[in-house]
């Protein structure tokens, strides 16, 4: 009894952790998937983009710099609830791991296409081989590649987020409603992904879809943070 006492303590300790996490990958993704974009980059417009990333490196290299400290945060937080889980089902706790470990992967191969933009506008030598024009539609070409692929890694938070909703509203550890709300969250996780992916000029991020992929992503961790899991009350 006492060794199921300090194993669930342990467990608590790293809920408090895993929001921490969430809450911390939350403010860094709003700065590095919405603010540095709008800030510089221009649609349809690829030589207003590559002057305003030319001018402002730091603001750019700031969001790779952010993006790689979500990418380490999601390896952490990605263990720590399949530990969570892991008593409640295995199997999909596992694949729901796996799942978002490779969201991670394809995001961390992903930054490469920023890294590609720097090298373009560094102002080396050998790109001497290209006139300004030719420059700045390839750092166009490589943003939108990293648009696509981001759009690619968030197909596999997709199935992560449906899994865990399952997991949240089968373990009895915390109110069914917000299992519900990852469900309705992967179902925008899936609709937005797909439709970058297999749609000509369609823009992500519609309201629709975020209010729910904002609210389970914002009252999971506070409810982590505030009250913990309930091991009490497990079905």
């Amino acid at each position: 009894m006492k060794t199921i006492e300090v194993n669930n303590k342990s467990i608590q300790r790293m809920a408090k952790i895993a929001a921490g996490l969430y809450l911390l990958i939350t403010v860094l993704a709003i700065y590095t998937h919405f603010y540095v974009p709008g800030e510089l980059i221009v649609a349809g417009d690829a030589t207003i983009t590559a002057k305003n990333i030319a001018a402002n490196q730091g603001l750019f290299r700031g969001g790779i710099f952010s993006e790689l400290l979500i990418l380490l945060s999601e390896v952490v937080l990605t263990i720590i609830l399949y530990v969570i889980f892991k008593p409640v089902n295995k199997t999909l706790s596992l694949i729901a791991a796996v799942s978002r470990l490779t969201m991670t992967t394809i995001h961390g191969i992903n930054v490469l296409n920023s890294i590609f933009v720097l090298v373009l506008l560094s102002g080396a030598g050998y790109l001497s081989a290209f006139d300004q024009n030719e420059l700045n539609a390839l750092v166009m070409f490589f943003l939108d590649g990293y648009k696509y692929g981001f759009g690619l890694g968030i197909v596999f938070l997709g199935l992560h987020a449906i899994l865990l909703g399952y997991l949240i509203y089968v373990s009895g550890y915390f109110p069914k409603v917000l299992g519900v709300l990852f469900m309705l969250a992967s179902l925008g996780y899936f609709i937005d992904s797909f439709s970058l992916l297999l749609l000509s000029n369609y823009v992500p991020g519609q309201v629709f879809i975020a209010i729910p992929i904002a609210l389970a992503e914002i009252a999971f961790p506070l409810w982590l943070l505030l009250k913990g899991i309930n091991f009490e009350h497990k079905d």
